[in-house]
């Protein structure tokens, strides 16, 4: 067998220029991300306060992006989307490097979180517009792998920067990704997917159906919303149960932890597509809604068990909260593309995001409001909703057909 084919990656002959758009784009984002709030206060010189609120009214405000590529991708095609996004962001963040005054900064922010949802609305019908026939899921996990792989590099390069004095790592971080969104902008115009081809023969296919109508896909959002708040715990949860509720494990443990999952997301999801190429892709979504429900149980057990076993606990937890992510992200979007259908597959795609969105919205306050009245409330709480999530799933099978739940 093929290297390529036992290792579940899809011909990337005439796509390079994709791959290597999606690395140095998310190499930029590791390297900067971490780095937004605090530039805000020390280069800035805004209050805390205020920037964590400009920043979160940035956000909010992003929200309907989503719906409107929605409306517009199908026509205009997600590859223009995508490069539009890049370079807008490049130039947000040419606009933080520039700017002090909080109305530049908030217009830049407003702009860097709507180019997010454009960008995360539009790549997956950008993915499968460039994939063989077969070839869609391996894609997707591929994707998803280099993305994974050029944030963890961006973050450690974050760590670097850190190390050097005054506002100097801020202002190289904001620059350095303003740089990789124009070269990934840049790259992916040398990028010709067949996505006319594609929407002529889709609109011979039939008439757009109603989304709204849709009640199986609307109800698939909703249960992957649940399992998207698992996979976003983890980093808003983990530091503040280890530093708050576990004095037992040193507080260090937490950022190997987080690399640990970053590395199996960077490595392993075109194995997963390869070894469940064979099971249904709702089966295999269950499966990693069971495992998040096990690592919940396995986070709040480390409150009552030996100062010895917290720190192994914690990494069997992380490994199988790594088994669980890495199912999820090989899949999620694979079954929303198999299951839209082919006249408006750009526009479920783009609402699916929405699983996305509301997931990144609710976290924070579902884990702070839980965690204040009892340590071990949230990671159990979570687990009742990966296991409602994951029944929704394996209901909506029926609702669905054979054929869109099977590897294709």
């Amino acid at each position: 067998m093929p290297t390529a084919t036992s290792l579940g990656l899809p011909n990337i002959r005439g796509r390079v220029p994709l791959l290597a758009g999606l690395a140095i784009d998310s190499f930029g984002g590791g390297c900067a991300g971490p780095l937004v709030l605090l530039f805000f206060v020390r280069v800035a010189d805004i209050p805390l306060g205020t920037a964590g609120l400009l920043l979160t009214v940035a956000t909010l405000f992003s929200i309907a992006a989503p719906a409107v590529v929605g409306q517009v991708i199908d026509r205009v095609g997600p590859r223009n989307l995508v490069i539009g996004a890049q370079f807008a962001q490049g130039l947000a963040f040419a606009g933080f490097f520039f700017g002090r005054s909080l109305w530049l900064l908030f217009l830049c922010a407003l702009v860097t979180t709507t180019g997010q949802r454009v960008f995360w609305s539009s790549i997956f019908s950008l993915l499968s517009d460039i994939s063989d026939p077969g070839d869609r899921d391996r894609w997707f996990g591929l994707g998803g792998m280099m993305q994974a792989g050029g944030f963890g590099l961006g973050a450690l390069a974050a760590g670097v920067l850190l190390t050097l004095e005054g506002d100097t790592p801020f202002l190289i971080a904001m620059a350095v990704n303003a740089v990789t969104f124009f070269l990934a902008g840049v790259l992916l115009l040398r990028l010709h997917p067949a996505h006319a081809a594609r929407a002529a023969a889709a609109r011979e296919s039939g008439p757009t159906p109603l989304l709204r109508k849709d009640k199986a896909f609307l109800v698939l959002i909703g249960a992957n919303t649940v399992l998207a708040l698992c996979t976003m715990l983890i980093g808003v949860g983990l530091p503040v149960y280890v530093t708050e509720a576990l004095p037992a494990a040193p507080e260090w443990i937490v950022g190997v932890l987080l690399a640990a999952v970053s590395v199996v997301l960077a490595t392993g999801q075109t194995l997963v597509v390869r070894h469940t190429e064979k099971r249904r892709r709702t089966h295999v979504m269950v499966l990693a809604g069971v495992l998040w429900a096990v690592w919940g149980v396995l986070m709040a057990a480390l409150l009552h068990v030996p100062a010895g076993l917290v720190v192994p606990g914690l990494i069997l937890a992380t490994a199988v909260f790594a088994g669980a992510d890495v199912l999820h992200a090989a899949t999620s979007n694979a079954l929303a593309a198999a299951v839209a259908p082919v006249n408006g597959h750009g526009k479920y795609l783009s609402y699916w995001q929405y699983s996305f969105t509301f997931a990144s919205v609710l976290v924070p306050a579902f884990f702070a409001q839980l965690f204040e009245i009892e340590h071990e409330l949230p990671w159990l709480a979570i687990s009742l909703l990966a296991l409602a999530a994951g029944g929704t799933i394996l209901a909506l099978e029926k609702a669905l057909p054979n054929a869109t739940a099977r590897r294709t």
